[in-house]
C-alpha cells in the first residue's frame, strides 16, 4: 500500500481491508499473499483466512488525497491491490463505509479490480450503488476466464454505469481473443461476443497486459508474446485503450542479443519451433512489446465525472 504506486496504471494504492481466496490460476503467485508471509506478516491468506480491515487513521489518508487533488484541479486513481473489493468472506457493513468514502472523495478515480465480477451488482447495490467516480474491472488470465469474467463485467456496467470498465490480462497463462466471447449455446451453437465493440455502454473501455513475476516460491510461468500481440492487435482494430505493464520474467529469444551477459544458463523455454522465451528477471525483460512502449488510458480517466 504506497502513496505513489510503482504499478504503471494507477498513482496509488488503498485497500480497506486486507486478505483475500484464491479462486483462478492467476491467483496462484498472488504478490499480495507473498507480501504478507515476506513483510507484513498480518493475514492468513486462504479458505480458512481472515479479512482485516485497515485502521481508521489509514481511512483518513484518500480524504487527504482527494483534498489535494481537489486544490490541483486533477483526478487521481486509487487501486485496492491487496483485497477484492467484491469478496463473498467481506462484511456488507465494510463494503458500504468504503464505497461511502469513494464517494466522499470524488477527485479520486478507484479502480476495482475483482476476480469475482459476478458479484459486482449485487453487491454494489446492497452498499448503496456503485459511486459514479468508480471503475469496474476483472483479471482475466486465459481465454476460459476471459468467457466468464468478461460476461459478467458488461452485465454489471449494463446494470450499474460505472465511470469505466477495464481487464487486466495479469498474469496472461494463454491466449484471449476479446471479439469472440462466448455467451452461451443455443440449439448447439456458440453465442459470441466482440466485447471491445459490443456497444458504448457494454464493452470492455481499457485492456491491461503482463507477464507473470516470482512470488516467493512460486515460479513465474513464461507468456507466449503471440498472446500480447494479439490482445495488442485487437485492441488498435476496436479503438480501445491497451497498456502492457510488464513482460514479467521471461523475454522472447529475438529480442536478447548473442552472447549477452547473463543470457547464459539461464533457464529456457519452447513454446514452439518458432518461440522461445528466456528467463532473465522482471527489470531486465521490461516492458517493451515488439520494441514499443504500450501506455494507452481511457480518455475519461482523469476527468472528473460530469455534474447533472
Amino acid at each position: 500500500m504506497a502513496e505513489h504506486s510503482t504499478i504503471e496504471w494507477t498513482h496509488h494504492t488503498w485497500s480497506p481491508w486486507i486478505g483475500c481466496q484464491k479462486v483462478s490460476p492467476a491467483c496462484d503467485g498472488c504478490y499480495a499473499e507473498h507480501l504478507m508471509d515476506t513483510r507484513m506478516g498480518r493475514v492468513e491468506w486462504g479458505t480458512h483466512g481472515e479479512r482485516k480491515r485497515t485502521s481508521a487513521a489509514y481511512w483518513r489518508q484518500p480524504l487527504a488525497w482527494n483534498r489535494t487533488a481537489a486544490a490541483a484541479g486533477r483526478v487521481v486513481r486509487v487501486f485496492p491491490s491487496l483485497c477484492d473489493p467484491f469478496d463473498n468472506q467481506v462484511d456488507l457493513a465494510w463494503r458500504r463505509d468504503f464505497f461511502d468514502l469513494i464517494r466522499a472523495t470524488p477527485n479520486l478515480h478507484w479502480l476495482l479490480l475483482t476476480k469475482r465480477p459476478q458479484n459486482i451488482v449485487g453487491m454494489a447495490e446492497a452498499a448503496g450503488g456503485l459511486p459514479e467516480n468508480a471503475a469496474i474491472g476483472t483479471t482475466c488470465e486465459d481465454q476460459p476466464r476471459a468467457n466468464l469474467n468478461v460476461r459478467s463485467l458488461l452485465d454489471a456496467a449494463r446494470d450499474l454505469r460505472p465511470a469505466f470498465t477495464f481487464v487486466s490480462a495479469e498474469p496472461l497463462l494463454g491466449p484471449i481473443d476479446f471479439t469472440r466471447i462466448v455467451y452461451g449455446k443455443v440449439d448447439g451453437y456458440r453465442i459470441e461476443r466482440d466485447a471491445l465493440k459490443a456497444s458504448d455502454i457494454e464493452r470492455i473501455d481499457w485492456v491491461i497486459t503482463g507477464g507473470e513475476t516470482d512470488q516467493g516460491k512460486h515460479k513465474a510461468r513464461p507468456s507466449h508474446p503471440d498472446w500480447f500481440r494479439q490482445i495488442r492487435d485487437a485492441c488498435a482494430a476496436a479503438g480501445v485503450p491497451y497498456l502492457h505493464k510488464q513482460n514479467g520474467e521471461w523475454a522472447a529469444v529475438h529480442e536478447l542479443r548473442a552472447g549477452e551477459p547473463g543470457i547464459a544458463g539461464r533457464l529456457w523455454h519452447n513454446f514452439d519451433p518458432d518461440t522461445a522465451v528466456c528467463k532473465i528477471g522482471k527489470r531486465a525483460a521490461g516492458r517493451l512489446l515488439d520494441g514499443v512502449t504500450h501506455d494507452g488510458f481511457p480518455a475519461n480517466i482523469d476527468s472528473l465525472p460530469e455534474q447533472p
